[in-house]
């Protein structure tokens, strides 16, 4: 069973359920799903096979218990979605990568396992992320997108590389992996990105938009125009 001292502890860490949840997350991002059994999990988490049965009714049931509990860790509850969750969970994160470690080794191994579970967890999180980024901006906190579902897109992958390129990361950085060092290195370059764009002008922009205008069939160049067209 995982120990996270400095993880902050759920109103229900401490029962039969979600120390079988906790177990199966650190065996799952270690050995991936079908390469770990119920017993292990049991044997982790301290319990019978049969009991992990009796909480969690089967071996997919459960990985959707331990997707649910990661996408929370991620973006927060989502009746509580917004920024300041995620800036919360950052500074959480930051100030322990090693607490951690278990969530962003399953996140990182089961979004990548091509199952259909794997799928559905994307999913989750990219519908969570499209929603913070529908109340970020009806708030004013962020700017207007010509295409919100595909900025959610990019947000959500952006978010996601550096637990899919954990090892280049730390090799470009000479860190191991994806260290505090290199979390906290990337904090400021990657708010900096989002916060104040990568060009000096908008000459780039503009010129993408005219080359869409020309070469995108009628019956799709308005959807393809940027700020010009509608938003999806």
């Amino acid at each position: 069973m995982r120990s996270t001292p400095g993880r902050p502890i759920g109103p229900d860490d401490s029962t039969t359920r979600s120390r079988i949840r906790d177990a199966a997350i650190v065996l799952f991002g270690r050995g991936g799903y079908d390469a770990t059994s119920l017993r292990a999990i049991a044997q982790a988490a301290g319990v019978s096979a049969g009991l992990v049965i009796h909480h969690f009714g089967s071996k997919e049931q459960l990985r959707s218990a331990c997707d649910e509990h990661i996408v929370e860790a991620v973006l927060g509850r989502e009746e509580n979605l917004a920024v300041s969750d995620l800036a919360a969970t950052m500074q959480r994160w930051l100030a322990d990568v090693d607490s951690y470690r278990p969530d962003l080794d399953y996140l990182s191994r089961m979004i990548t396992d091509g199952s259909g579970a794997g799928d559905r967890l994307f999913d989750s999180l990219l519908d969570r992320t499209e929603k913070m980024l529908d109340d970020s901006e009806s708030a004013g906190i962020m700017t207007e997108s010509s295409d919100q579902r595909m900025r959610a897109v990019l947000v959500a992958i952006y978010g996601l590389v550096p637990l899919i390129f954990e090892r280049h990361i730390g090799r470009a950085l000479g860190e191991p992996g994806l260290s505090e060092g290199a979390v906290r290195r990337m904090t400021i370059p990657t708010l900096e990105l989002y916060t104040h764009g990568l060009y000096a002008s908008d000459a780039t922009l503009e010129a993408a938009r005219q080359a869409l205008r020309t070469s995108a069939p009628a019956s799709t160049s308005t959807a393809q125009e940027g700020d010009d067209g509608p938003r999806n």
